[in-house]
């Protein structure tokens, strides 16, 4: 198989044989995406301060 019939059947398998989902369900999708990184990167960012706290409390004991 050379390289243009490799070429010419890749395009014509995402034209014709790949099931696309709906704009739709794609923008849902990233919202989904977008919502639970910024809950993670909030509780991530508690843990850190929380985490700051602590050491800076327990270094000004000595």
């Amino acid at each position: 198989m050379n390289i243009k019939s490799f070429v010419i059947e890749s395009i014509d398998e995402m034209k014709n044989k790949v099931t696309w989902p709906a704009f739709s369900f794609l923008q849902n999708s990233a919202v989904l995406v977008i919502v639970a990184s910024l809950i993670f990167a909030l509780l991530i960012g508690a843990i850190d301060l929380g985490f700051e706290n602590l050491m800076t409390w327990f270094y000004d004991l000595f």
